[in-house]
């Protein structure tokens, strides 16, 4: 075969894995022909026993080890929340902002036609800051839409500092539980999220927090004794974006390898990430987004079936996130948000490129845009970020990335 066929070639087997693995198509994959056994049928496809679950904390609930992420159009596919229930998943989450309210409305009519189900689930819902500190109206906004009276774990979405937990909203928290409206509470965080969970663990009154933890971070030493201090504090905990993506998206030969090798033993790379986490069982959930049933059956068959996940595998999962360390914004945002004059929430930005070219979803990435700081668009393109570059950890090039958000969201 010619040179120029064999790259051919390679290309398009990249690019097959790839469609492959973001569809959670590994059953399919088996039966291709290209070498890999078609062992992944329950594991890729539905699940084929019982979904785990798992201590919340010190509330002496258990939740489904998968979560039900609310951010997609809910309201026109509630056959997801149907199939959900059906598959053992009873964490449903949501927020205020996910589709303008379409996800708290999809779920509401949910449980108006189907009120038996109520108890049946763990429902969390968020409401952020950034849209005014007026909770207790936009709380009961959130519980018409949802057709329900109370929730059973109310976050604070999205803070980057644990003094953004004030004892304002303890006492608030405290008014709400005594009323009926809440069970739990606690907060949401992207950012700084060591730092949040190191304070957290010092606050009685956090019962869950829901953060970024994947393959990445979780070997990191900060995370580590910051997660554990969490878990010894009795606090529930739910990690969320496990799939590791960053702002920048660049093909690896280590990601081929584990693509393929993970398919021979049964299931995705996607799926791997998960069970990586599922590994820590310090962890009571992961959330996972899922707006269609081929991703929604494929996690709970990961979640169901865990066995045969080694520690080769995560001896792959760790040389992968070195390889990529470059590629990954970290969420330290105390380092960048520091070295620019204007406070530009750099890592926000990254974040909006990684629903863009991760989760290839450009809709979000802008959604999440503009709820960020009105003047952070006009300051995207004339800003001098070198500061910014020598402070990050991971050697980002912020500049570049900055201005091709400016491009992209501006």
């Amino acid at each position: 075969m010619p040179v120029e066929e064999k790259k051919n070639d390679t290309g398009n087997r990249r690019d097959f894995l790839k469609k492959a693995a973001a569809m959670g198509l590994g059953a399919a994959v088996g039966s291709t022909g290209l070498g890999w056994p078609g062992r992944a049928s329950a594991r890729t496809g539905t699940p084929s026993g019982l979904m785990p679950r798992r201590p919340f904390g010190r509330s002496g609930i258990t939740v489904s080890a998968l979560s039900l992420g609310g951010m997609f159009d809910i309201l026109n596919n509630r056959l997801m929340l149907a199939k959900a229930l059906e598959w053992g998943i009873n964490y449903w989450d949501t927020a205020e902002m996910y589709g303008s309210g379409r996800s708290e409305e999809g779920m509401g009519r949910w449980f108006a036609r189907n009120p038996h189900t109520r108890k049946q689930v763990f429902l969390v819902s968020k409401l952020s800051l950034g849209r005014g500190a007026d909770f207790t109206n936009r709380l009961e906004a959130s519980l018409k839409r949802l057709h329900t009276d109370y929730l059973d774990l109310f976050f604070v979405h999205g803070i980057s500092s644990i003094h953004e937990m004030t004892p304002h909203l303890k006492s608030w928290a405290d008014a709400m539980k005594k009323a009926g409206k809440l069970r739990f509470f606690g907060f949401s965080t992207h950012s700084n999220m060591e730092e949040c969970l190191e304070g957290a663990a010092r606050l009685p009154w956090i019962d869950g927090i829901m953060f970024t933890y994947n393959y990445r971070l979780m070997n990191e030493p900060r995370m580590k004794a910051a997660v554990d201090a969490c878990y010894r504090a009795g606090i529930g905990l739910t990690a969320m974006k496990t799939q590791g993506g960053g702002p920048v998206k660049r093909d690896s030969d280590t990601e081929i390898h584990m693509a393929g090798r993970f398919m021979e033993k049964g299931f995705t790379d996607y799926q791997a990430k998960l069970m990586a986490v599922w590994e820590d069982k310090r962890i009571a959930s992961i959330c996972s987004q899922m707006p269609n049933l081929t991703i929604l059956g494929a996690n709970a068959a990961a979640a169901v079936d865990q066995t045969r996940f080694s520690a080769s595998d995560r001896a792959l999962l760790s040389r992968y996130a070195r390889e990529t360390c470059s590629d990954y914004c970290a969420g330290c945002g105390r380092f960048c948000l520091q070295a620019t004059d204007h406070k530009v929430p750099v890592n926000d930005v990254m974040r909006c490129l990684m629903y863009t070219h991760s989760y290839q979803d450009l809709m979000l990435a802008r959604s999440t845009f503009q709820t960020l700081p009105k003047q952070t668009g006009a300051l995207l393109d004339r800003m001098d970020f070198r500061e910014a570059e020598r402070s990050c950890p991971r050697n980002l090039p912020i500049g570049r990335m900055m201005r091709e958000a400016g491009k992209l969201f501006a």
